[in-house]
């Protein structure tokens, strides 16, 4: 036999005689319908192949020794920058107490005035480098009784209102004004005081703590810690007979926290539909009170949130995470492409405040829930970490392969139902017509 008859025999789709057609127009219309649905079909299978999802994994965190970045904008329109105290420790045992590396105090007006900016970089009132530029060079101030400060200017000495400022704090005294001591009298250090009684402040920067269970607080008056005690100096914070109107309290507003970096404009823009993890709880968080000891507090937990972008490659991620020290904390692959990851952080967070003169919350309508006294007026934020990772990594939810055998499904299931469709319509005409030349 020939070899064009055998393949001849194997063909799957017989053809039918040109002649033995009957075209129709229900058949056109069919037709054109058919080819219509085929390419909104594919179209959506196009769409499906090239859309971006998401898909979340829990593991357990098995990072050791990771420093964390704390992202912090707030305001405080009821208290001067030169008040406010930011502090941070931790379970390990670490302390920063008055942090001023990496963050900025923002002088505001007082809120009547419209809490316009005042000044970002004249905040320091008692400058070391200004305040001690015309002092005779064999000056030496006295501390008071107070043992001089490790870092002053000249050692053993107390040159400038700072200096005093800081030998009282590491005896745990109160300072006040300043009132009888040279330094502060010739630095005019009270009346500057005096003048920003009414301002407000804006804190915003950037913290670098350890990834373990602590807590960072901001406070007024300069801190001070003695063997397990840690306290502020509220002299200046609370003075009697002051209006109500000019009274410092705690009254804030949370602008933005967040740990480590922000995702991408553009990822946290594709990821809008599938992922709702971008907002910060805290963020845009007012709360007011008119009582000057009064005590907020935010209790975080912190997870561990890993994005692998779309051609994310494990070895050089790998790589970019363990040679790169230097770089800022969670944002190799923003600044690496695709292939590295992006490591940043989520939270919840549970809020309780309470008046440091203790009471019930009877105004709350829950009189059974008692409050302890005492305590420091200030916005303390607690963070403890989870021991689990969240992954999301991103992947496309088809293959191209998984493309085409869609489309061929489409194909062939709507020419399908069409010939079905398109038949039936066929014989019933044809019914119609015999019964009528009957």
């Amino acid at each position: 036999m020939p070899a064009k008859s055998r393949f001849t025999r194997l063909d799957a789709f017989a053809k039918t005689v040109e002649d033995a057609r009957i075209r129709t127009n229900s058949g056109g219309i069919i037709t054109i319908a058919s080819l219509l649905v085929v390419l909104w079909l594919v179209w959506g299978e196009w769409a499906d192949y090239r859309r971006i999802v998401v898909q979340p994994e829990l593991v357990v965190d098995k990072s050791r020794g990771e420093r964390m970045e704390i992202h912090l904008n707030m305001t405080f329109p009821r208290l001067p920058c030169e008040l406010l105290t930011l502090d941070v420790m931790d379970v390990s045992g670490e302390l920063q107490t008055g942090v001023a590396h990496g963050v900025n105090k923002v002088r505001l007006s007082p809120p009547a005035e419209g809490g316009r900016v005042i000044d970002v970089q004249s905040l320091d009132l008692h400058s070391p480098a200004d305040a001690a530029a015309h002092l005779a060079p064999d000056y030496c101030g006295e501390c008071y009784g107070a043992t001089p400060p490790e870092n002053a200017i000249k050692p053993g000495c107390c040159s400038t209102c700072d200096e005093v400022r800081e030998a009282y704090a590491s005896k745990t005294w109160a300072f006040g004004v300043g009132e009888n001591v040279e330094q502060c009298e010739r630095e005019g250090y009270g009346e500057k005081l005096k003048a920003m009684h009414r301002e407000g402040c804006r804190i915003e920067g950037v913290l670098r703590v350890n990834k373990v269970v602590g807590n960072f607080h901001i406070a007024p008056g300069r801190s001070f810690t003695n063997q397990n005690m840690h306290a502020h100096d509220l002299n200046q914070y609370d003075v009697p007979g002051t209006p109500p109107d000019e009274q410092h309290t705690m009254t804030h507003e949370i602008h933005e926290l967040r740990f480590g970096p922000s995702l991408p404009a553009e990822l946290a823009g594709r990821w809008q539909w599938t992922d709702h993890h971008h907002t910060n709880p805290l963020d845009d968080t007012q709360q007011a009170t008119n009582e000057p000891k009064f005590n907020f507090m935010y209790f975080i937990k912190v997870v561990s949130t890993s994005y692998l972008p779309l051609g994310w490659d494990p070895l050089f991620s790998s790589a970019i995470h363990s040679a790169y020290d230097k770089a800022p904390l969670g944002s190799h692959g923003l600044a690496y492409g695709a292939q590295g990851s992006i490591e940043a952080h989520q939270y919840s967070v549970t809020s309780h405040k309470r008046s440091l003169f203790g009471g019930d919350d009877a105004a709350e309508g829950h009189k059974e829930r008692m409050h302890a006294a005492g305590g420091i007026p200030g916005v303390f934020f607690n963070y403890d970490i989870s021991p689990m990772k969240v992954i999301n990594r991103e992947t496309r939810p088809k293959t191209f392969t998984g493309f085409l055998t869609g489309v061929c499904a489409i194909i062939g299931g709507t020419l399908t139902v069409a010939a079905a469709l398109d038949r039936g319509l066929y014989e019933g005409s044809m019914r119609i017509k015999k019964l009528h030349s009957n």
